[in-house]
């Protein structure tokens, strides 16, 4: 018989208390979406109070605090505090709001909706809408569209009637939506320009001449058209000048909805220092509800089924308002040390907002100097937003990665991008610098740097190889 051997292993496992569980979720939530938490818990925990002016905190005959101990208790937590403050004197404070732009799809329906189409056609409208890319381009060929919405829609149609719809929405803001590839997308904003020679030939450059337009082959384009070189100039300016991602002007960073944002913390200078303050927002001071306390002391005393029953529940919604009260003041905590540990870390910055005084920094880095956890700061920084002197951020835009100087110091790849725009602005546009040019310029700058490296933020800067930044 064979032996079957059996091993048992020890596995220490953390588990969270529900106090932790709590903080963890509100750590996560910017302060609106922490205003509709409060307001969500307030009306499902009857325990859970607001101080208001029919109902001050020091009611006369009430004890100013319930204390969570004069009740039985089958845990060991500790009795926190009941009580917790989330406004400052003034019973309705004010804060500073921003709104995102509108997204770029909602912003093409409305515009249909003043177009007069059968409801049919707005139907069909609507889908081509949504197979717009956030560039404002059509990637779909006609054929395969029609295709698709009589498989979703039920809808039979062909490819006239989607050009004619698609030429309806090539008619809104921002002018070049709805366009098939760059050339057309071009050629719609050109053709919505105003009358002038120049704008003539750049018509002209795009709808026959696109091919040595792109490959800048400018000898050619000078003896096709016949034009002088100021002419071709004047053309090409036209063209430079379009825009080749319509979408991305209504915004690009918030393409779901439009969404409204309150500053998680404001930062001023005061005697040329910057001093951060975390703003008053529009949720209740917390309280127990004293009422229920009573309840609780009072069937406490009795030994029947229903008054086991009364303290069973009422002891459960005390448990749960405490820790949610204790939740908020520890959020409070959490994000005030975490925002006073960025603003020392990129001090120089705060003073006056310039991007080169930014410093390479990673969750890390600030992990260390509160004493927390990555994971804790990685939700702190999930959609917070500061207002300062110069302007509104999100923390995520401080936390970058980093390279070395030739004499070993840090620097944000934002002040290598800096140069990098700076030196391409300032090249001679006739022959412009190329990837391995701006090695050089970087490093007599002290900067070191790969030349691949130079290419890929060239790329994220959405700046073109040199051959196609030459001009005549």
């Amino acid at each position: 018989m064979e032996m079957i051997k059996q091993s048992l292993q020890q596995k220490q496992i953390q588990k969270l208390s529900p106090l932790q569980i709590q903080t963890i979720k509100l750590l996560e939530l910017p302060t609106i979406e922490l205003e509709q938490k409060i307001q969500k818990e307030l009306e499902e925990n009857p325990v859970l109070d607001e101080v208001t002016d029919d109902n001050p905190e020091d009611d006369e005959g009430l004890p100013k605090k319930v204390s969570l101990s004069d009740y039985p208790a089958d845990d060991q937590t500790p009795s926190y505090k009941t009580y917790v403050n989330n406004q400052g004197k003034d019973l309705k404070p004010q804060y500073n709001t921003f709104s995102v732009k509108e997204s770029f799809h909602q912003n093409l329906e409305s515009q249909l909706g003043y177009c007069h189409l059968t409801p049919r056609a707005r139907q069909i409208a609507l889908f081509i809408i949504g197979m717009i890319d956030d560039d404002g381009y059509l990637r779909r060929d006609l054929q395969s569209l029609a295709d698709d919405i009589s498989f979703r829609l039920n809808i039979e149609t062909d490819e006239k009637e989607l050009e004619d719809l698609l030429s309806i929405i090539q008619e809104f803001d921002p002018v070049g939506v709805g366009a098939r590839d760059l050339r057309e997308c071009l050629l719609l904003q050109i053709k919505a320009k105003p009358q002038s020679q120049a704008r003539d030939d750049a018509q002209e450059i795009l709808e026959n001449h696109f091919e040595e337009f792109t490959k800048k082959h400018y000898s050619k384009l000078l003896s096709k058209m016949k034009i002088s070189e100021e002419q071709l100039k004047a053309a090409i300016d036209e063209i430079v000048h379009l825009n080749p991602r319509p979408g991305g002007q209504i915004d690009d960073s918030y393409t779901e909805q439009a969404q409204q944002v309150v500053p998680d913390f404001v930062l001023e200078l005061k005697d040329g220092k910057p001093v951060m303050s975390m703003p008053r927002f529009n949720v209740p001071e917390l309280k127990i509800n004293k009422r229920y306390a009573e309840i609780l002391m009072d069937s406490a005393s009795k030994s029947t089924k229903e008054g086991k029953e009364a303290v069973t529940f009422v002891k459960q919604k005390l448990d749960s308002a405490k820790w949610f009260i204790e939740a908020i003041k520890q959020r409070q905590r959490t994000l005030q040390n975490t925002m006073n540990a960025i603003i020392e870390f990129q001090y120089d910055f705060f003073i006056d907002g310039d991007e080169t005084k930014l410093k390479p920094m990673v969750l890390k880095n600030i992990a260390e100097r509160t004493g927390l956890d990555i994971s804790t700061i990685s939700r702190v920084v999930s959609s917070k937003y500061i207002q300062t002197h110069f302007g509104i951020y999100p923390l995520k835009y401080f936390f970058s990665e980093g390279l070395m100087t030739e004499s070993g110091e840090e620097v944000s790849t934002r002040e290598i991008k800096k140069i990098l725009t700076e030196s391409i602005e300032a090249e001679d546009k006739s022959k412009p610098l190329t990837d391995e040019e701006l090695v050089t310029v970087l490093t007599d700058k002290g900067y070191k740097v790969a030349r691949r490296t130079v290419a890929k933020y060239r790329e994220q800067l959405n700046i073109p190889i040199a051959r196609l930044r030459k001009e005549i």
